[in-house]
């Protein structure tokens, strides 16, 4: 890998990855060893220096973060006003919803549920106001866990979190065990053969005879 590629690659790992990560967390996803990685950030971090980027690397108790520059914040704050007043999209929806019955939980935890990256989302709804952070929890890579807000609470009309509606039950479904007894069922009312009937061979045979007999007189 050439120093262009790498550099490229902890680029595309960091703006990706959308919060701070640490040097071993990015030398495990790239394949470069931690020392290399720090030298390729610090090189990354020139090249926005000298092109004068409206990017920069943030440092967070040693974690690196792509970074808006803080002269671009009354601009990026005047797009991200506009974002928000934008609908919900389904997939915030969902988000806000798994947070909401689950909360405090990480973006991890989401992304379970969703079965689908879900970073993005997070944090457009912190963005909006929606959710905020709640704390690191104490396990490895220190995740950040989510929470709704009380403009969550405003937005959807409650005044506590306890009033949300309960969780729809499984009231109408039908799971496999439950589809087989009808079928059982089924099979009993409507008969499918003389032997689901209940009639063997002979009462079948003597059915017939008794009925050829009444034809013939």
């Amino acid at each position: 890998m050439t120093v262009t590629e790498g550099v490229a690659a902890v680029e595309a790992i960091m703006f990706a990855y959308g919060e701070p990560i640490t040097i071993e967390k990015l030398s495990e996803a790239s394949g470069i060893d931690e020392e290399t990685a720090v030298k390729l950030v610090d090189t990354l971090e020139r090249q926005y220096n000298v092109r004068e980027s409206g990017l920069r690397i943030l440092r967070v108790n040693g974690a690196f973060q792509i970074a808006a520059r803080s002269e671009f914040a009354d601009s990026i704050k005047k797009a991200l006003e506009t974002r928000k007043q934008q609908p919900l999209s389904q997939a915030a929806m969902e988000t806000l919803a798994i947070v909401a019955y689950n909360q405090p939980v990480t973006n991890g935890f989401v992304e379970q549920v969703r079965g689908i990256d879900s970073s993005s989302v997070v944090r457009s709804l912190v963005e909006r106001g929606l959710l905020e952070e709640a704390g690191r929890l104490d396990l490895p890579g220190r995740p950040i866990s989510y929470r709704t807000t009380d403009n969550f609470l405003r937005c959807f009309g409650l005044s506590r979190i306890e009033e949300l509606p309960p969780l729809p039950d499984r009231e109408g479904q039908l799971d496999f065990d439950e589809l087989e007894e009808m079928e059982r069922e089924k099979e009993l009312e409507y008969p499918a053969s003389t032997q689901d009937a209940g009639l063997d061979e002979e009462d079948v045979v003597s059915a017939d005879e008794d009925e050829s007999a009444e034809n013939d007189e």
